[in-house]
C-alpha cells in the first residue's frame, strides 16, 4: 500500500485517506486499530504476544516490598499571575535594547494585555489567553541575565495546553513560533498585524490543537520554528501532521545563518547584515510542486 509511510518502525501515516481526527497516523496500536479493527487492550496484548513476552497469570502476585512508600497525590497549585509593577520601564529596556524590538511593537502587545512587567523581580510576563480572553497560561523571562544565563520559567498552576497567542478576528492564517519573543520579532520585521499567531513555548503541539479547536476558521498554518536541529525536526513532523489533517502548511524558518526570528531582527537593527530585512526566507510549501 504505497500511501502508507512507516517511520522508525514506530510511527505511521496514511496519505490517501483521512479517518477521524488523529486516526490517520500514529503508533503501532493506532495501526492495529485502523487496519485490524482491534480495541486498545486487544492491540496491546497482540503486540506483546508478537514480541514474545510472556503474560503473567492472574494468580501471580507482586512481591511485597519491605519498605513500601505510599504514593502521594500531587496537589495542583493554584494559577495566580505575578503582581504587575508600577510601570514597564525594565520591560521596555530589555525588549528594546537587548532584543531589538521597536517601541511600536512593545506598545501594541502591552495595549492588548498580553505582556507586562512583574513587580517582584521585574520579569517580562507573557500571557496565553483562551478564545474568551481568559488567561490560562503565563511564562516569565528575566531581564537581568547572570553570566550569560537567562531566567525562564512558567507560572505555577498554568495550563500548558495554551500558549502565548494573538487571535485576529477573520484571519484564516496562523503563524506558529517556538517562543513569544520570536513571535513579536516577526511582527516587527514584517509589520504583520493581521495574521493570527501562536507561540508554543515548546516543541509539542498541544497549544496548537487547542488554538485550532477554538478558531475553526483557520485553513493555513505557517511554521516559523528555529533553525537548529530540534526545530527543523519538529517543523517537518508538524507540517506532515497538519497537511494530513487538511490544512495548507508551510515550513518557513528564518534565513540561513540565523537561529530564530529574534536573532534575525537584532542583526537587522544593528546592521550586522545590511540586506537582512530584504533577504528572502527559505520556505517550503507542502502539497505544491
Amino acid at each position: 500500500m504505497d500511501s502508507v509511510r512507516i517511520y522508525d518502525r514506530k510511527h505511521w501515516f496514511r496519505w490517501s485517506r483521512q479517518y477521524e481526527k488523529g486516526s490517520n497516523g500514529g503508533s503501532q496500536i493506532d495501526f492495529l486499530k485502523v487496519f485490524c479493527g482491534m480495541e486498545v487492550k486487544e492491540a496491546v496484548f497482540w503486540l506483546l504476544d508478537f514480541a514474545g513476552y510472556k503474560r503473567l497469570s492472574k494468580e501471580t502476585r507482586k512481591p511485597q516490598l519491605r519498605f513500601q512508600v505510599k504514593e502521594q497525590k500531587r496537589e495542583q497549585k493554584e494559577f495566580v499571575l505575578p503582581v504587575p509593577a508600577k510601570d514597564n520601564s525594565y520591560l521596555y529596556a530589555y525588549l528594546r535594547d537587548k532584543r531589538g524590538l521597536s517601541n511600536q511593537v512593545i506598545d501594541h502587545f502591552i495595549s492588548k494585555g498580553l505582556i507586562y512587567e512583574s513587580r517582584q523581580h521585574h520579569n517580562v510576563v507573557f500571557k496565553g489567553n483562551d478564545k474568551d480572553g481568559v488567561t490560562k497560561f503565563a511564562s516569565m523571562r528575566g531581564v537581568f541575565d547572570k553570566d550569560g544565563k537567562a531566567f525562564k520559567c512558567d507560572v505555577e498552576g498554568n495550563d500548558k495546553n495554551y500558549g502565548f497567542n494573538v487571535s485576529r478576528p477573520g484571519s484564516k492564517d496562523l503563524i506558529v513560533f517556538e517562543a513569544a519573543i520570536d513571535l513579536m520579532s516577526y511582527v516587527d520585521i514584517f509589520s504583520d498585524y493581521e495574521s493570527s499567531m501562536l507561540a508554543l513555548g515548546m516543541l509539542s503541539d498541544a497549544p496548537l490543537i487547542i488554538f485550532l479547536k477554538e478558531n475553526p476558521e483557520i485553513i493555513s498554518i505557517r511554521f516559523c520554528l528555529d533553525n537548529d536541529e530540534p526545530g527543523r525536526k519538529a517543523s517537518f513532523e508538524l507540517c506532515e501532521k497538519y497537511f494530513g489533517l487538511g490544512y495548507e502548511v508551510e515550513d518557513s524558518p528564518p534565513p540561513s545563518g540565523y537561529k530564530d526570528y529574534n536573532e534575525w531582527l537584532v542583526a537587522v537593527k544593528y546592521d550586522i547584515v545590511d540586506e537582512a530585512r530584504s533577504q528572502k526566507r527559505m520556505s517550503t510549501v507542502w502539497g505544491r510542486t
